[in-house]
């Protein structure tokens, strides 16, 4: 069965039933910008919030102190799953700094980039009962991995793929086929979002969250006919007045 042309969607297979019956897309925003996140959640559709050390650092925020303390504050702003990234690339460094982020708050993901030890400490956290979300995923094979690892997200980067002239939806079509094939528990996070037709895209192929810049959160709300229709009824409104 194929699964990467919306029409899939309508089969009658009871993989797919399943799945669309008990599954429902959250959204999370991509930033470590406070101001933005508070406007997103004030939306009432924010799910969680993914951050990484680039995002930190746009921010001006630098030190361990300072970035320990963001964390903590934008779990005070959202009620939802918030993605902190360890910046160690050796299996014990990952460990003792995974540990750390996710003494924060019990709201902590910790992020884990896709590496022969991000899969053994994702192996790890699993067995310690500490959430992951594993980073910097960019084919089928190594979202596997990340499943078998136990984690409790995969971000596969959909607008970095683009960008090399490969599809990034059709992965996520791909990785949502397999998972769903294999019976793995992991939700799909597509990252890298660019617009928010990508998130339409996405919620089409079968990922579970998409994380995204407010603008691209935004962008949904946007139709030149909601304007024009808009602007007719104010209008017309004025008369009855």
């Amino acid at each position: 069965m194929r699964c990467n042309q919306p029409a899939d969607f309508l089969s009658p297979d009871p993989h797919w039933i399943f799945y669309l019956i008990t599954t429902t897309m959250k959204f999370f925003i991509d930033t470590a910008n406070l101001a933005q996140i508070k406007e997103a959640n004030e939306l009432g559709i924010l799910d969680g919030v993914t951050t990484n050390p680039s995002l930190m650092a746009k921010e001006g925020i630098k030190g361990q102190d300072a970035v320990m303390n963001h964390y903590k504050t934008i779990c005070e702003i959202v009620d939802g799953d918030i993605s902190a990234e360890v910046i160690s690339t050796e299996f014990k460094a990952i460990i003792e700094e995974g540990n750390k982020l996710a003494a924060i708050h019990p709201n902590i993901i910790v992020k884990v980039p896709m590496i022969k030890d991000g899969v053994k400490a994702l192996k790890w956290f699993t067995d310690n009962g500490i959430k992951t979300n594993c980073t910097l995923v960019f084919s089928a094979g190594q979202a596997i991995l990340a499943a078998k690892a136990g984690a409790t997200y995969v971000s596969p980067f959909i607008g970095r793929i683009d960008d090399g002239s490969w599809d990034g939806v059709q992965l996520i079509a791909q990785i949502s086929h397999i998972y769903k094939l294999q019976g793995f528990k992991t939700e799909i996070l597509a990252a890298s979002i660019r617009s928010a037709l990508h998130i339409v895209k996405c919620a089409e192929a079968g990922a579970n969250v998409c994380t995204c810049p407010l603008d691209s959160i935004l962008g949904l709300l946007k139709h030149p006919l909601t304007d024009i229709g808009l602007a007719k009824f104010l209008e017309d409104a004025k008369k009855t007045m």
